[in-house]
C-alpha cells in the first residue's frame, strides 16, 4: 500500500470510527450526563406503599442511581429535617408542616401539590364495636385510636370532629397513621381514624367504613427539595417522576386523589 492510500485508510477509519460512537445508545449515568448517585427522602408515613414503589420504579429508570426512604410523621420529619438531618426532598401529609420548612428558608424551592386524601373509619374484620358511621364512634365503651393532633391525620380528625359535632374520647393519640392501622389490625382498638389509602393497602386485614363528614377535611400533599440537599439535581429528578403521569397513575392507583 503507498503512503498516500495507508492515510487514506487510517482517515477513513476514524471518521467510521467517530460515527460509530455518535450513533451509539446513550447510557446517561455512565457518561454523566443523567442524574446520578443518591437521593434521601423523607415522605410522610401515609406514602409507603406508593413511595417504594416510585423509588423502585426511579432506580430503574435511572441505573446507577438509588432512592433512601425514610417514612415517618409528617411534623417528625420536618422536625429531623430542621435539625439538620441529611434529607434531600421532603414529602408532606399536609401544608403545615411544609410551610414551616418554608418559613424557617429551609427549602431550595416552592413546594409542588401533588396529591390529596381523606380520612376511614378502619374497624377489624368482625367489626365488634358494630361501627356504621362518625358518631358511633363517640358512644361509651368504643375503644377509638387517632392520630396526634400536631400530625397532619391527626390535625385532620379535629376538623370531622367538629363537622360530625362528635366529640372523641381516645384510648390513644399515635404520632403516625400507620401507628394507628397497626393497633385496630392487631385489635388493640375498636376502630381508628386512617387515610383512605391505609385501608386500600391494609386489605383484608381491616374493614373501612367511609363517612360524609371527610369531606369537610381533604388533605393536600406538597414535595419539595431540601434546601441543604447534597443531590439537587438528583431531587430534582425525583419529584418529576412523582409529580408526572407516571407517579400520578402510581397514587391514583393507590387511592390518593390529584390536587
Amino acid at each position: 500500500m503507498s503512503p498516500r492510500s495507508l492515510l487514506s485508510a487510517l482517515l477513513g477509519a476514524g471518521v467510521l470510527a467517530v460515527a460509530v460512537t455518535g450513533c451509539a445508545p446513550a447510557n446517561p449515568a455512565a457518561s454523566g450526563e443523567g442524574p446520578s448517585g443518591t437521593v434521601t427522602v423523607f415522605a410522610a408515613a401515609s406514602l409507603k406503599s406508593t413511595f417504594t414503589q416510585l423509588a423502585r420504579d426511579f432506580e430503574a429508570k435511572n441505573p446507577g442511581t438509588k432512592v433512601s426512604l425514610n417514612f415517618a410523621g409528617s411534623s417528625d420529619l420536618a422536625t429531623q429535617i430542621s435539625q439538620g438531618a441529611p434529607a434531600d426532598v421532603f414529602a408532606s401529609a399536609d401544608t403545615r408542616n411544609m410551610t414551616r420548612l418554608a418559613d424557617a428558608n429551609l427549602l431550595d424551592k416552592a413546594p409542588r401539590n401533588f396529591a390529596t386524601n381523606v380520612l376511614e373509619i378502619v374497624v377489624p374484620p368482625s367489626n365488634p364495636a358494630n361501627i356504621s358511621s362518625f358518631p358511633d364512634l363517640g358512644k361509651p365503651g368504643v375503644k377509638v385510636v387517632v392520630c396526634a393532633p400536631q400530625v397532619p391525620c391527626g390535625a385532620a380528625t379535629q376538623v370531622v370532629e367538629k363537622a360530625a359535632d362528635t366529640a372523641l374520647t381516645p384510648v390513644s393519640e399515635e404520632s403516625s397513621v400507620t401507628d394507628v392501622l397497626g393497633k385496630v389490625i392487631s385489635q388493640e382498638a375498636d376502630a381508628g381514624l386512617v387515610y383512605v389509602t391505609d385501608v386500600k393497602t391494609a386489605g383484608s386485614k381491616v374493614k373501612g367504613i367511609p363517612f360524609p363528614e371527610s369531606a369537610q377535611a381533604v388533605t393536600t400533599y406538597p414535595i419539595a427539595t431540601v434546601g441543604s440537599a447534597r443531590n439537587k439535581e438528583l431531587a430534582e429528578a425525583f419529584m418529576d417522576l412523582v409529580t408526572g403521569s407516571e407517579g400520578r397513575k402510581v397514587l391514583n392507583d393507590a387511592g390518593f386523589g390529584t390536587p
